[in-house]
């Protein structure tokens, strides 16, 4: 197939350069996609249906064959080989059961080595001598090492997570799964289903993931490529919003907890809004022999209207010289005149007119506005009185003024302040699909600026409220959908662990009472309990050499340490003469220890884990709540084996 697209001659099928240049780029793209993967098989499962899908199974209609993967292959003649894992026939693959053959008389799972077949297992469905069993080649599949970045998980898509990958592009979802479920997973096969079933629509739209850091993007970026899609952008929240300014600065925590809190939204309206002042003078427009006035109340009434429409600030500042052109060229018409378009377009031309709107709606540039906000305490008072109190207004204060925009060292939470303001004035681009990753982490403000980037889309939100790791972090979803706009959202929960092992979640989960009380714990379904340690011990040599305890298995190590301890720990490393990563980057052969401060944990996973001081890692956060569940998500990063190291006593939740 890839051969195909490459031999394909275009140079007479073109009307012009600019056709051939399209044309040209899709066909590069199309190649890009049939991309061979030296390790993944183009197959991974059969179906044998009892009758032929969509057929009368009353006239006794033979049935089918087809081979599931995770792309169509065809054959020179254009039969398919190979059916698409998202297409309709293949849906029993997923969800066909002993209760629900779904028409299946036979399933097939196919075993692979590096991209060999090398075992495989059959399930009949419709034979009720056959008694339903768990499938040794999907736990395999499950508990095979993790070495190199995220994979996908076409071959091992559970029942409940299949419903979630197939719900339809108009609705928004919000995933709420624990460690190990597979939220992140499902959210990237529901953006590689959606864009199979809405191709057209979403290639006019786009798509977008948004993950908390560039290591967990990094870390996720090959799953849609391997499934052939290419076109899905990939971004943080703070790469959305800090395009207009550059971060330099960083927040206290109470001033980043007030600067994303809702209620900063009406604070910036009331001061984008407040430029306005309704005319006190007419406006007089000179047209050859001509003069047309219009008086001061009749342009307080235009603005006036244009207020009431609620419409964008920079669009109500356009559409007013049309509205005042449209005043007087009733005038004209009223004494005899024809005016067309064009006269009406001059006069939103005219000097005058110009003049008038600059005085009664000004250019507002939504930097300045947030740093005169930040800088000056009166201007501030008046836009958040009776919105924030005083002590408020003066922790989101800064101490010293600053000369301009690019002199400012704007905070995250600054940016996306700024643009809530951007929006205010001019309508942010949106898109058809959004996911996202790492939802629980974002504060309100941050779910207003990517609620703004799908208000005519629909997206999928995933999370964990017990691994919420900021002190702004939501405490509810539906708290989240609302801020995000989309309040009509479907929440499902995934409550079956795939990742990691029984001992590990079971010692994780003694931290849910004090961190997310109303969660019910993951129930893992491995069936390999895993390797799981708590050894107390004396200097980073300890550390170090439990690191290298865990090297000897087959697969990745990571150690996650509190963001303190990091430099230490590099050096006893080095030292030792062991090589380690940084997070998102790729092991390998050689390498295959990663060093990873606690804050970048989020959504990695290593098959090994050492854990060092928790204590410490609770210690470096805020507050103790915002701690303990920093250390829930270290707690689970591993999928085969955890080591947890401390000389300083464990937190007494553990205990």
């Amino acid at each position: 197939m890839r051969e195909d697209a490459e031999s394909l001659d275009i140079r007479d099928v073109t009307a012009n350069w600019v056709n051939a240049e399209v044309l040209a780029r899709q066909i590069e793209e199309r190649i890009k996609a049939l991309a061979d993967l030296s390790d993944t098989p183009l197959f991974f499962g059969r179906l044998d249906y009892l009758h032929a899908p969509g057929a009368d199974q009353a006239e006794g209609a033979y049935g089918e064959r087809f081979y599931i993967g995770r792309r169509h292959v065809h054959d020179h003649d254009g039969d398919p080989m190979v059916i698409d894992w998202r297409a309709p026939v293949s849906q029993p693959f997923y969800r066909a059961s002993k209760k629900d053959p779904m028409d299946v008389s036979l399933r097939r799972r196919f075993g692979y080595t590096r991209g060999d077949i090398t075992a495989y297992e059959d399930e009949h469905l419709s034979d009720p001598a056959e008694a339903a069993r768990t499938s040794k080649l999907l736990q395999q599949e499950i508990e095979r090492p993790r070495v190199g970045p995220m994979r996908d998980i076409v071959a091992t898509i559970q029942p409940e997570q299949d419903e979630i990958v197939r719900s339809g592009l108009g609705g928004t979802v919000c995933v709420q799964g624990g460690p190990g479920t597979g939220k992140t997973a499902v959210g990237l096969h529901r953006v590689a289903y959606l864009l199979y079933a809405h191709r057209e629509r979403l290639a006019r739209t786009g798509t977008l993931v948004i993950g908390p850091n560039r290591s967990f993007l990094h870390y996720i970026e090959q799953v849609l490529p391997a499934l052939g899609e290419l076109t899905v952008q990939q971004a943080t929240v703070d790469d959305l919003v800090a395009k207009g300014v550059e971060v330099r600065g960083t927040d206290t925590a109470p001033a980043a907890v007030i600067k994303g809190d809702a209620r900063m939204a009406e604070v910036l309206r009331r001061a984008v809004y407040a430029h306005v002042t309704m005319p006190t003078e007419p406006i007089v427009v000179v047209r050859g022999s001509r003069r047309w006035r219009v008086p001061a109340y009749e342009l307080e009434v235009i603005v006036g209207e244009l207020l009431d429409r609620g419409i964008r600030y920079g669009a109500a500042r356009e559409a007013l010289p049309q509205r005042i052109a449209h005043a007087v060229l009733v005038q004209m018409e009223r004494s005899g005149e024809a005016p067309d378009d064009r006269v009406q377009d001059s006069v939103a031309r005219n000097a005058a007119v110009k003049a008038a709107v600059k005085q009664v709606w000004p250019p507002v540039d939504p930097a300045k506005l947030v740093l005169r906000l930040l800088t000056d305490a009166d201007f501030l008072a008046v836009h958040a009185d009776g919105i924030l109190t005083d002590d408020e207004q003066k922790t989101i204060g800064w101490a010293k003024a600053v000369r301009s925009v690019k002199a400012a060292k704007w905070s995250p939470a600054d940016a996306v302040l700024i643009d809530e303001a951007t929006d205010l004035v001019q309508r942010t681009h949106s898109l058809g699909h959004v996911v996202l990753d790492e939802a629980q982490d974002l504060s309100p403000m941050q779910y207003r600026a990517v609620g703004r980037r799908c208000t005519t889309g629909s997206a999928t939100v995933l999370g964990d409220l017990a691994q919420g790791t900021t002190p702004w972090a939501t405490r509810s979803w539906d708290e989240a959908l609302s801020h995000l706009g989309k309040s009509d959202g479907v929440i499902e929960e995934l409550t079956a662990g795939f990742r990691v092992p029984t001992d590990v979640i079971t010692y994780a989960s003694r931290l849910l009472p004090h961190i997310a009380p109303g969660l019910a714990p993951v129930a893992s379904v491995r069936e390999n309990p895993g390797f799981f340690a708590i050894r107390q011990v004396t200097d980073t040599g300890d550390v170090v050499a439990a690191c290298e305890e865990l090297l000897r298995n087959e697969g990745s190590t990571g150690l996650i340490a509190a963001d303190a301890r990091v430099p230490a720990l590099a050096e006893a490393l080095t030292a030792a003469g062991i090589g380690y990563l940084s997070p998102g980057e790729e092991t390998t052969a050689e390498t295959r220890l990663t060093l990873v401060p606690a804050s970048l944990a989020k959504g990695l996973e290593y098959d090994y884990v050492v854990l060092d001081e928790p204590q410490a890692v609770v210690d470096g956060e805020p507050d103790e709540r915002t701690g303990l569940r920093r250390l829930y998500v270290a707690l689970t990063r591993a999928v085969s084996g955890l080591i947890v190291t401390h000389t300083a006593p464990l937190p007494p939740q553990l205990t």
